[in-house]
């Protein structure tokens, strides 16, 4: 098991290190000293990573995640009779991205690849759209999940080959932060292969997206599936928050310049009984409190499944008293579902649907500022969305 604590480097500094003593890496002191005295760094961007963060994490704003992948964007389709085409998929899009007065609630728009250089049926970038509401855009870039190899059953995730040149015109195209979601399994162990892999994968991404101007939301998910407590779900998140930070840090990853997008801590999806709203805040700041450093700007949670209105309740469970660093929401099903629904491919839907948008991003808004009440919400946001073995 892991012993560590985090050292400041100085008074004046906002600069934390992760010190973490392992029995298995059987570091010297030397050793130690001289991991100590690397510098944190990020290039020529530091500022403006730092400044971005900051935007994002403005009080009552969060992020919509729109980076689905063209086969799960498909899925979403097919569940309102819709063929997975580009232009079906642009219109959904330009649904969301159109939606006026988005920018109160959102600052961030997560974007797929094909997303970032689409535009509107009138020609406007979608990359504009944000702009012009205050909404950072932000780019997708990890390339998917595949087995790893000598694992129980585990994943690990692939995209580092050409990432840095990737993210070059990324950032050229207007993309100004980056996502990289990995995921540990419970019933799968996680094997300490898997945690490690985990966490070296993000740490590398985190500093080639830094280089190349890039916030990178570090999203290390674990997911929902199991019958487990949430006691063992805290005993992992412990331990994979602690490996994401280390390695973070040896990678020499400015902390003021990334955003966190974690999962809750809750028991199992088939787990026997369900959690409150302030018993899974309490368990989740803890174990945030013990292994984040309040350097980073904010938490941006995924809701993974949960229902509409559980991952709100459960984020406004988490502002009801200040937190060291800015704690939203990073939320795709939980603020698209009912906007689908609403929409059902029908162009005299479009203002119904943007209005459903608005009606779940202010929720979250609020949850965020710890106003929200879950009165007056419809049966279709109180349903959940577990899907087991669910993929991007």
């Amino acid at each position: 098991m892991a012993c560590a604590s985090f050292v400041k480097l100085n008074a004046s500094s906002s600069q934390w290190i992760w010190q973490q003593s392992f029995t298995q890496r059987g570091s010297s002191s030397k050793a130690a000293a001289r991991r100590f005295a690397t510098p944190i760094r990020a290039g020529s961007y530091s500022e403006e990573l730092v400044k971005t963060a900051k935007t994002i994490a403005t009080p009552g704003r969060g992020i919509l995640a729109i980076d689905e992948s063209n086969a799960t964007c498909g899925k979403r389709l097919a569940s309102i009779n819709l063929d997975n085409t580009e232009v079906n998929r642009q219109a959904y899009r330009q649904l969301l991205l159109t939606t006026p007065g988005l920018g109160e609630y959102i600052s961030g728009a997560i974007f797929f690849e094909e997303t970032l250089y689409q535009s509107t049926t009138d020609g406007k970038k979608f990359v504009d759209c944000c702009r012009e509401e205050n909404i950072m855009p932000g780019i997708k870039v990890d390339k998917g999940l595949v087995p790893l190899p000598g694992s129980n059953n585990e994943s690990w995730c692939q995209g580092l080959d050409g990432l840095a040149s990737r993210s070059a015109e990324y950032y050229k195209q207007g993309a100004r932060f980056a996502k990289w979601r990995t995921v540990v399994s419970i019933p799968c162990g996680p094997s300490a292969l898997a945690v490690k892999e985990a966490a070296w994968g993000l740490a590398r991404y985190a500093a080639i997206s830094q280089d190349n101007g890039l916030v990178p939301i570090v999203e290390p998910e674990i997911l929902l599936d199991g019958d487990h407590s949430i006691e063992r779900t805290r005993e992992v998140a412990e331990q994979v928050w602690a490996e994401v930070f280390y390695y973070l840090a040896q990678n020499n990853v400015l902390f003021e310049g990334i955003l966190l997008k974690p999962s809750m801590v809750t028991p199992g999806a088939e787990h026997k009984e369900k959690a409150s709203p302030e018993t899974i805040a309490n368990y989740t700041l803890t174990v945030l409190k013990r292994r984040v450093p309040p350097a980073v700007p904010g938490i941006m949670f995924l809701s993974g499944g949960q229902s509409e209105v559980e991952a709100t309740l459960n984020l406004n469970a988490m502002n009801q008293s200040p937190n060291p660093w800015h704690v939203s929401f990073s939320y795709a099903r939980a603020l698209q579902n009912t906007v689908l629904k609403t929409w059902q491919g029908r162009p005299e839907n479009v203002k119904a649907a943007q209005t459903a948008l608005l009606i779940r991003a202010k929720a979250n808004s609020l949850a965020q500022l710890g106003r929200y009440s879950a009165e007056g919400e419809s049966e279709e946001a109180k349903k959940g969305m577990f899907v087991k073995g669910y993929t991007y």
